[in-house]
């Protein structure tokens, strides 16, 4: 294989896993940004031992937090730090939703959905959660790893890429 080629073809898989975990985060940041309240009511269902304080915290800014990062990542602004912060993010969540699972709670992630303790009778899916995740997390790292993807901020302000140049004609 050509060596442009790969370079290319690593250009359009992180154009798509980078908007693949920015439209998670922002899907996730919008669903939440209109009831900020519930928001802090799904970090709190997590019993972790932290100031009430702080809870409020995570639970007001989060929301803001996944639109900005996921903002970022589908328009390719500041691509690698973004991957890396919406990696993290994923990191965060997976241990969160695994903590939750060990210590046996029944609460719902709150990640697409507004969160909290499940009703009676409703089961957690936490392997689910934690499998969806990695899948963005795989996105994220990729992302970090190739950050020049098509369609980007980046490579706007950058200018092209050498392979976006056409391949010269063969001398005759």
């Amino acid at each position: 294989m050509h060596p442009r080629s790969a370079t290319a073809w690593q250009t359009w898989v992180t154009l798509v896993a980078r908007v693949i975990i920015g439209a998670s985060l922002l899907y996730a940041g919008l669903l939440k940004i209109g009831n900020l309240p519930k928001s802090v009511t799904a970090v709190r269902a997590y019993e972790l031992p932290w100031p009430d304080w702080m809870i409020h915290a995570i639970g007001y800014s989060l929301p803001i937090i996944e639109i900005v990062l996921g903002a970022a990542l589908i328009v390719g602004l500041f691509t690698r730090w973004m991957a890396v912060l919406g990696a993290l993010a994923m990191i965060v969540y997976i241990i969160g939703i695994a903590s939750a699972w060990a210590r046996g709670l029944d609460i719902d992630c709150g990640c697409f959905t507004p969160g909290g303790a499940l009703p009676p009778g409703q089961e957690p899916k936490y392997l689910e959660d934690i499998l969806r995740d990695i899948g963005f997390l795989i996105c994220g790292v990729w992302t970090v790893l190739f950050p020049d993807g098509r369609f980007s901020v980046d490579r706007w302000i950058a200018g092209p890429a050498p392979d976006d140049d056409p391949e010269p004609e063969p001398a005759s």
